[in-house]
């Protein structure tokens, strides 16, 4: 079963809301996704000192986002909200390689983490627009995804400045 059926599940009842962080390291473009999302001008977007929070309603379905922003010393602070969350969206430049390795170690850490056990993760393999972008095929072999089996997962290519794969993906969810 995928992270959709996953979320068609959740939305049993009419207007159900689904609870969704969003996070991953600084300047991966959690918040220009978290605006594609919500349809909004992603011209001028701000490092996130705190953190997001938008609703996207469509066809009976609430997505509650909630986008804390990366930077070294914000991350300590992301387990305050972990609690009654249905899906957990990590954001990664796919085109920084020199930080692989930093946004596999907070990954692991998340999907060790108690609060967030068994809930199911949209990886987005973003900036796919770039030429230096790893493919999320690449990606999900260097972060070892398919060790994952307490979960559902998926990898989802895509760019949040053209809309590409994010689009794709909100479409099918709802």
């Amino acid at each position: 079963m995928g992270l959709l059926s996953i979320l068609r599940k959740l939305k049993s009842a009419p207007d159900q809301e689904v609870r969704i962080l969003l996070l991953g390291l600084d300047n991966a473009g959690k918040t220009t996704l978290l605006k594609q999302l919500a349809s909004e001008d992603i011209s001028h977007i701000t490092p996130t000192q705190g953190f997001n929070i938008k609703s996207v309603q469509s066809q009976g379905f609430k997505l509650n986002v909630w986008d804390i922003g990366g930077q070294r010393k914000i991350r300590p602070y992301w387990r305050n909200y972990f609690e009654n969350t249905d899906v957990l969206i990590y954001v990664i430049d796919s085109a920084d390689r020199k930080r692989f390795e930093e946004t596999g170690q907070e990954l692991a850490e998340l999907l060790e983490e108690e609060k967030l056990s068994g809930v199911p993760v949209l990886i987005f393999a973003n900036k796919q627009d770039l030429m230096t972008a790893a493919p999320a095929s690449e990606i999900a072999e260097g972060l070892n995804l398919h060790i994952i089996r307490d979960r559902i997962w998926q990898i989802q290519a895509c760019s949040a400045m053209t809309g590409e794969g994010v689009q794709v993906w909100i479409i099918k969810l709802l």
